[in-house]
């Protein structure tokens, strides 16, 4: 787990969770962003990702293994004494609502950005078919996530980064898969139990990843107070590294500006 200070006084942490196949360092830009806004950040990688173990990289034995793990990032975060954000990418979205159906945390907002309630490109029917097989005999036989660079964004500096980034993960298991399909499917069976805490949902409206439909169809159900909706019509997958990034963060930070002004703690 790592920590990055604000700049002066701050005014409330941002928790991150990144998305499948990645980790923190590819975040470098959105941290120093908040951090030279007057906010905290806590982020680190996720289990079988970025620099955990090497030898489970791409698998997890349970999707449970993703909502503890975040549990205790925010759990460091009340240590600040302020309050606290969720920052969620693509499965990092999913896991935070996860959280938020099954855990009960004092959140003051959260963001989610593009988050993975669907997918554009699933397995064939086979292939899923087979994959439930494969989960009793063989959970660890990895294959091809089948996700590129290009898929994610349209900023030629990031996919030159990614092109030549060791850290990231090109093959899952066929657990992490099943662990994956059913946090989606719980995500939608378990919306009576989301969280009621203020929401900012930001999706990118030529997503290659992740079905925009499906993003759109949660949001709607979710039973939540105040809720935001905000597509960005020529983003792909990754919002915060789009050739718009800029105009994302400022919507992103808008919104958690509003929050901290309707609890008092910025006026």
């Amino acid at each position: 787990m790592w920590k990055w200070e604000a700049e002066g006084e701050a005014k409330a942490v941002i928790v991150m969770v990144h998305g499948a196949m990645e980790h923190h360092r590819r975040y470098g830009w959105l941290i120093e962003m908040w951090r030279t806004s007057g906010f905290h950040v806590i982020m680190a990688d996720l289990p079988g990702q970025g620099m955990t173990t090497r030898s489970r990289r791409g698998h997890i034995d349970s999707f449970d293994e993703y909502i503890f793990e975040v549990k205790d990032w925010v759990q460091a975060a009340y240590r600040y004494e302020l309050p606290v954000f969720l920052l969620g990418h693509s499965m990092g979205g999913l896991i935070t609502i996860r959280l938020l159906q099954e855990e009960r945390v004092n959140i003051a907002g959260v963001i989610l950005s593009s988050p993975c309630l669907g997918l554009i490109k699933p397995p064939s029917k086979l292939l899923n078919f087979l994959s439930y097989a494969l989960n009793v005999v063989f959970p660890s036989f990895r294959m091809n996530s089948g996700l590129t660079v290009q898929m994610a964004t349209r900023n030629e500096d990031v996919r030159e980064a990614d092109s030549n980034d060791t850290l990231y993960v090109t093959k899952v298991s066929v657990r992490w898969y099943r662990e994956l399909a059913d946090g989606i499917k719980q995500a939608f069976e378990s919306l009576g139990k989301t969280r009621d805490v203020p929401m900012l949902v930001m999706q990118g409206g030529d997503d290659k990843i992740v079905n925009k439909v499906r993003v759109k169809e949660w949001f709607n159900h979710a039973p939540l107070s105040e809720k935001r909706f905000k597509e960005w019509p020529k983003c792909y997958h990754e919002i915060f590294n789009e050739p718009e990034r800029e105009e994302v963060f400022e919507y992103a930070k808008d919104f958690v500006h509003s929050q901290l002004k309707a609890i008092g703690y910025i006026v």
